[in-house]
């Protein structure tokens, strides 16, 4: 398994409102372990625009406190799985108990795609 995980972030914890967060930690997974994770400037705030930043920096999956339904399709029109209501952490810990199955979300919104090994982690 090879994912690509973009968390906004501020004060580098999980940013509660998406679309105002100060930057982007993207966590690359391989084989369900964290291989390196890099911090991104986002581009300036417009509608519709993160997400295709997010898509076009290479992401499977966003994971987020919470985002809008607009930003929920466009994700998944770009091929990105969104994940919101995820608790305030650091983006490592995030990332570790989503590829565990124990990130614990209120919502899913999983764009399976041709992907036949996918497996969405929401309880």
């Amino acid at each position: 398994m090879k994912k690509r995980i973009a968390i906004p972030l501020e004060n580098g914890l999980l940013s509660p409102h998406f679309g105002h967060c100060q930057a982007f930690a993207y966590v690359d997974v391989e084989n369900n372990t964290i291989v390196k994770t890099t911090t991104m400037d986002p581009p300036e705030h417009q509608p519709g625009t993160f997400p295709k930043w997010v898509a076009e920096n290479g992401a499977t999956d966003v994971i987020a406190g919470g985002m809008g339904p607009q930003a929920v399709n466009l994700f998944n029109g770009y091929g990105v799985n969104a994940f919101v209501g995820a608790p305030i952490m650091s983006p490592n810990d995030l990332v570790t108990d989503f590829i565990a199955g124990k990130l614990n979300l209120s919502a899913n919104y999983c764009d399976h795609g041709d992907d036949s090994n996918h497996e969405c982690h929401h309880e």
